[in-house]
């Protein structure tokens, strides 16, 4: 079992602060950290209960092992209802900061806020097999507990980059299409294709949408037509999976 000095050392890792600080992050529940052992990512520390520990005999020589209960688990756990297992890892092992040139389609970020948003993107980046994301600097953190359990596993597939994106942008030689309200409607025309060479897609800040810096690199100004006449606007992490599809579809 655990001691309690151990459990108080864990329980700091509730405050983003202090994660940020220590470069760490903590994923929790069944699925997510099955999704850990599928991807044999290293992980520092594990606290799961006697049922999860019974059920799971293999585990990463890296971790340092607790068996808890769900008390336990309650004071270390940021979730309203604790799930049999908890672990720690170093962010080093997902986060990148090397700017990359990918073939395919990269999604960019420009100031994305939410983390419902982002966790939604990194998921359906996943489904449709995309497995690289640059943020802006202004972006919400992709280590922040609630991306992290939105993404539903995406992220250990997914390489996320931060950066500085009108530079990223500029050295980038592909096509990049910007999600913005004067764009040309997807449905008209040739539609939406990835070229050999790959593709960049653009979307903005849920409120104010791409900034103009980012705008002076687009090349490819794109618009979902708006066919019920009423709603204001989309939902960032909808209108990014509704591209996202038009683009791949050819």
């Amino acid at each position: 079992m655990i001691s309690k000095n151990k459990l108080k050392e864990l329980s700091v890792y509730k405050q983003q602060k202090r994660c940020d600080e220590d470069s760490v992050f903590v994923v929790e529940g069944v699925k997510m950290c099955d999704e850990i052992l599928a991807s044999n990512l290293p992980v520092h520390t594990i606290c799961a209960t006697n049922s999860w520990l019974s059920s799971h005999s293999v585990l990463p020589s890296s971790a340092e092992v607790f068996e808890i209960d769900d008390v336990m688990l309650e004071r270390i756990s940021g979730l309203k209802t604790p799930n049999e297992v908890w672990m720690l890892l170093d962010r080093n092992i997902l986060y990148s900061s090397n700017i990359t040139n990918p073939s395919g389609l990269t999604i960019a970020l420009d100031h994305l806020q939410d983390p419902g948003n982002l966790g939604t993107i990194i998921r359906t980046a996943d489904w449709f097999g995309i497995r690289h994301i640059v943020c802006s600097q202004g972006s919400v953190s992709c280590f922040n507990p609630k991306v992290i359990q939105s993404t539903m596993g995406g992220i250990f597939r997914t390489k996320i980059e931060y950066a500085d994106l009108p530079a990223y942008l500029a050295q980038c030689n592909k096509p990049v299409f910007g999600a913005l309200l004067n764009g040309e409607d997807i449905w008209q025309g040739q539609g939406l294709h990835i070229p050999p060479e790959g593709a960049v897609l653009v979307i903005g800040n849920e409120s104010k949408g791409i900034t103009p810096e980012v705008q002076n690199y687009v090349t490819h100004r794109v618009l979902i037509p708006n066919l019920g006449g009423t709603a204001e606007s989309l939902n960032a992490s909808v209108a990014c999976a509704i591209l996202m599809a038009e683009m791949l579809r050819k």
